[in-house]
């Protein structure tokens, strides 16, 4: 298949008049100018296709969920929104719950229909729950953590702990040598917590100045040692709701190339207002945002990779190479995925194309 754009980022640049040559879902090669044999052209700019970490569901649905079908309409709302690579996020359940869970996922990830597991619990704090089940939260212990990576199979990737727990920090030194992701979230952890977690191997921080200490809050918090911690990379839910537009900008600026866009998408992404469930706990969405029924906190979001990568451009304001490293590269650097992230010759022919009106749409090749 011949591919000819009017522009197309490639090595953080956007060159004019290009046409790429992708078989076997692979680019084969990059050719500047035009061409007048092609399958497809685009007006607009070609970027990579957006790889998600944290995401928990869309189209009405959850990873979570006891059938095949709606595990896969999760999928489809989000490859829609441009996401081509993403992790399963689970909450905090049970730990039977999970590892059932856990095993229906496991293989969508076989089939690489998802790119791996994210547990986003049991592991939290209390003070920071959010919309976790506090009566499920556990502190971690090397055996429990084992069992689960064992019901993965290899395919969990993050597991997200707050590193304030009893045994906390021995378990992130195992996941880190055991080549899992071990982010650090939902705590209310001091700087000095925090950067022990990195030492032991922490690499990522969930949903930065969400369910944890703010920027506000000021040094000696968990929030001042990430935002310096050039190990850590720093996730943030750019949806106007989670992180203040004033906020976001400095933290782009205070983290250069860290910070890594993500969903956090419970199942209304892609779907309509209305009430839902994480877990066992009711949320309702309104005008797109999704708040626990008891308390109003903000219970994950209803974006799309999309949405998050025009928000960063419209309303935050970076631009378009900062917002591909934020949503295409570093996610796939984090995750090992070396044929995603960016557009060369053999990397995945998985794109996006970004419309002169700011439409975001996937490419199917």
């Amino acid at each position: 298949m011949i591919i000819s754009a009017a522009t197309v980022l490639i090595d953080q640049e956007l060159q004019k008049e290009v046409w790429l040559e992708i078989e076997d879902g692979v680019i084969r090669s990059i050719n500047s100018g035009t061409t007048p044999e092609y399958d497809l052209r685009y007006e607009g700019i070609l970027i990579p296709g957006f790889v998600d970490i944290h995401c928990h569901g869309g189209g009405g649905k959850y990873f979570a969920s006891l059938t095949d079908s709606e595990i896969s309409q999760v999928i489809a709302t989000h490859r829609a929104g441009g996401t081509v690579a993403g992790l399963a996020s689970l909450v905090t359940e049970p730990i039977p719950n999970l590892i059932s869970q856990i095993k229906r996922l496991v293989p969508f990830a076989q089939r690489g229909e998802i790119a791996g597991i994210h547990l986003e619990g049991p592991y939290l704090s209390h003070a920071r729950c959010g919309a976790h089940d506090p009566n499920l939260l556990r502190t971690p212990t090397l055996a429990e953590v084992q069992t689960l990576l064992d019901a993965g199979q290899g395919f969990i990737k993050m597991i997200t702990i707050a590193p304030e727990l009893d045994g906390a920090l021995e378990v992130i030194e195992h996941l880190s040598k055991s080549g899992v992701i071990a982010a650090i979230g939902h705590s209310q952890s001091d700087a000095a917590t925090a950067l022990a977690a990195i030492d032991r191997g922490a690499s990522v921080v969930t949903h930065f100045n969400n369910a944890m200490p703010k920027v506000i809050d000021g040094p000696g918090t968990m929030n001042s040692a990430v935002l310096g911690e050039l190990r850590a990379s720093l996730e943030l839910i750019l949806d106007g709701e989670h992180v203040a537009t004033n906020i976001v900008r400095d933290i782009f600026e205070a983290a250069p190339n860290r910070i890594v866009l993500i969903t956090d998408a419970m199942s209304a992404a892609g779907s309509s207002d209305g009430t839902y469930k994480i877990a066992n706990l009711e949320v309702i969405v309104k005008d797109g945002v999704a708040r626990l029924a008891s308390n109003g906190s903000l219970a994950g979001s209803t974006l799309t990779m999309a949405k998050a990568f025009s928000h960063a451009l419209n309303e935050i304001g970076i631009s378009i190479t900062e917002a591909v490293h934020a949503a295409s590269t570093l996610p796939a650097l984090i995750l090992g995925r070396s044929d995603l992230g960016e557009i060369a010759v053999g990397k995945s022919g998985l794109l996006n194309h970004l419309a002169k009106n700011g439409e975001i749409t996937p490419i199917k090749c």
